[in-house]
């Protein structure tokens, strides 16, 4: 499978592509060691996830194993969220979820550093392929409740870090979070509907063909 492309702009094309073709498989491997022949994958992709991986050694084993006009695609989302409702003002709205993010930097990973989207961009410069495509800021907004919209951010790494340490502490944080965005919201139940804006960030590669 290797559709031509002779631009960045195409990459989108190639994913899309492949996609429609591949046919899917669930295989548990260490991602620095993928239990792939040289020259046999399509695409490499993840999303948010890269971060967690010894970067180098991951791009090396990519590079192995994709084919020429192969695809790498690497995504994930920045903190900086922003919420919206017709009921109420921004700064409103937003400042309880600054609080809530402010009070996870002590339970943020050391791997991850200041900001993971700097290992992202030091991983995009590293890649010798003359055929990539940074994008650092791509916002995407969507509706949800706002059950949902705490469910994510409980996700974090850095929460579930800090609810293992201090569980009390965590679960009074989410619940004042709760009541912080109901009482501005002006609504008394969660499941009322919050816009989130989401801002990603993405590198994508193409093997070149004479590698």
């Amino acid at each position: 499978m290797r559709p031509h492309t002779g631009s960045t702009g195409s990459l989108h094309q190639i994913i899309s592509y492949n996609r429609c073709l591949i046919s899917w498989k669930n295989i548990e491997c260490v991602a620095e060691d993928l239990p792939f022949a040289d020259s046999s994958v399509d695409l490499v992709t993840a999303m948010s996830a890269f971060h967690w991986f010894d970067r180098p050694r991951f791009l090396k084993e990519a590079h192995r194993v994709l084919k020429p006009r192969g695809c790498m695609a690497f995504l994930n989302y920045t903190i900086d969220m922003e919420l919206s409702h017709p009921d109420c003002c921004s700064q409103a709205l937003n400042d309880p979820c600054k609080e809530f993010y402010e009070a996870l930097e002590p339970y943020r990973s050391p791997h991850l550093g200041a900001n993971s989207i700097e290992l992202y961009r030091e991983s995009y410069n590293s890649i010798p392929y003359p055929d990539k495509e940074w994008q650092e800021c791509l916002w995407v907004k969507k509706p949800m409740p706002l059950s949902s919209y705490m469910g994510f951010v409980e996700s974090f790494s850095s929460y579930q870090r800090f609810l293992r340490e201090d569980p009390q502490k965590a679960a009074k944080l989410s619940q004042d979070t709760r009541q912080k965005l109901m009482s501005a919201m002006k609504v008394t139940s969660e499941d009322a509907e919050v816009v989130v804006a989401v801002k990603y960030f993405y590198l994508l590669a193409c093997k070149p063909e004479d590698v």
